[in-house]
């Protein structure tokens, strides 16, 4: 045993609860071999990979491999309307796939079904899970995220796949590490962080709902990210590991504010002041709701295809009346309705969609559209998704998301440009401690050694 490995083993950067992968299609691009190779030898891992970096492709051609190694067939759990995708996908990459939401594995290698169908399964007869757009989980209510948790605890390989991985919530990588098997959230705040609410990394909650304010511990910063790179990797470009970037090159995103005059003043006020408090927020969101709409609709009038993103269903109803040629896609949609729209849309037979980042924002490919419309909230996950299903790899024009808010509303617009920044630190954190890990597993991680002055001289 070379130091290298003995450290890799110290530092538990080998799991190896996994097997020796047999199968790698010739599709893959370098980078996304490499990371299927790894995530097989794992067993159970993560692939936070970007965007349009072909996490698709990646679970496909783990799930062949477990596939191979148990006999049994595997399933793909996706959120709602994207299952039609990766089996298309799936079939263009020679992949055996099929759907199924009775509750039988479907006659194919990979048992594609959504979230919400899961608990017509019997998890004894797949040999592994694969949870696309994993990170669209904590979005579940607790009932359903018990389903899913109890799924995944009672199959032997598993594998979550989502393009942000907790871009500003650490406690999605303790709760990721738990569904996976290994240290859970409160093992991981308690080993790696402490309770400060005078330097908040993030905020928590207790059993009881108490709010409870965490941050890193001085000394755990770096071994903290190693623990998270034993059982993930992250990714933004292929580059990040060391690869070429051909192809993989984003085009320019443009995101203009727009800031609402209101016609009705407040009635605790003669100005137009940034709303203090979630009670303030939702009064000036009630206030401005149809000045907000209109202009919103104003903004999509010309556009072939759009998503107009809303969070309220009177924003919702309302950009429906607004927009021509817009369908609304609601809440109280059945399970089939909401599929059937974003499949419409999808296929371009929806002009402008109308719906919220928690109904549509996750693991769709809508390359074929580049605009849409964007009232801020507190989420900065929900934005990023939203945003990314039509700016990603792949997309061939510019795009344009007009940011719509108000005088009341610059502070929540100010806390989600924060939240955008203390993501990309987090996520560039990430992806440099997943390329040491991958550094020491290809066996060429060196320690630049620095001679003492005293002795230099």
């Amino acid at each position: 045993m070379t130091y290298a490995e003995f450290l890799a083993r110290k530092a538990q950067l080998a799991n190896a609860g996994g097997f020796a992968p047999t199968v790698i299609p010739d599709h893959l691009y370098p980078f996304q071999r490499e990371l299927v190779e790894w995530s097989v030898r794992e067993g159970r891992a993560a692939l936070f990979a970007d965007c349009g970096l072909g996490k698709t492709p990646m679970e496909l051609a783990w799930a062949r491999n477990v596939h191979a190694q148990t006999g049994k067939p595997v399933m793909l759990l996706t959120p709602l309307a994207v299952g039609f995708q990766i089996v298309t996908e799936a079939h263009k990459f020679g992949a055996d796939a099929a759907l199924s939401r009775n509750g039988r594995p479907a006659d194919a290698a990979i048992t594609v079904t959504n979230y919400e169908q899961l608990e017509k399964f019997d998890p004894a007869q797949f040999g592994g899970v694969v949870c696309d757009e994993s990170s669209a989980i904590k979005a579940f209510d607790g009932t359903r995220r018990a389903i899913i948790t109890e799924f995944m605890r009672r199959t032997p390989y598993r594998l979550l796949g989502t393009a942000t991985a907790a871009p500003n919530d650490y406690i999605e990588l303790g709760t990721s590490s738990e569904a996976l098997g290994g240290l859970g959230h409160m093992d991981m705040l308690t080993r790696f962080f402490i309770n400060d609410a005078r330097s908040v990394s993030f905020r928590g909650r207790t059993s009881g709902g108490k709010s409870i304010d965490w941050r890193l511990k001085g000394h755990a910063e770096a071994p903290f990210w190693r623990w998270v790179s034993t059982w993930a990797r992250a990714i933004r470009r292929p580059s990040d590991y060391g690869y070429d970037d051909a192809g993989m090159v984003l085009p320019a995103l443009r995101e203009p504010i727009t800031v609402v005059q209101a016609r009705s003043a407040r009635a605790d006020t003669l100005f137009d002041v940034p709303a203090v408090g979630l009670r303030d927020e939702r009064e000036e969101t009630r206030r401005t709701l149809t000045e907000r709409c209109e202009t919103a609709a104003a903004k999509l009038a010309d556009a072939e295809r759009a998503v107009a993103w809303c969070h309220l269903n009177d924003e919702s109803t309302l950009l429906a009346k607004l927009i021509d040629g817009a369908v609304e896609l609601s809440g109280s949609d059945s399970v089939d309705e909401k599929e059937a729209k974003l499949a419409a849309f999808t296929q371009g037979e929806i002009r402008v969609l109308v719906t919220k980042p928690s109904l549509g924002a996750w693991g769709l490919n809508w390359q074929h559209a580049h605009r849409s419309t964007y009232f801020p909230s507190h989420s900065y996950e929900q934005y990023y998704q939203a945003i990314r299903r039509m700016w990603r790899f792949g997309q061939r024009h510019d795009v344009t998301v007009d940011v719509i808010t108000t005088e009341g509303g610059r502070a929540v617009l100010a806390n989600l440009h924060r939240k955008a920044t203390q993501a990309d630190r987090m996520f560039t954190a990430l992806v440099a401690h997943m390329r040491e890990a991958l550094d020491v597993q290809r066996g060429d991680y060196d320690i630049p050694l620095e001679v003492p002055a005293w002795l230099a001289s």
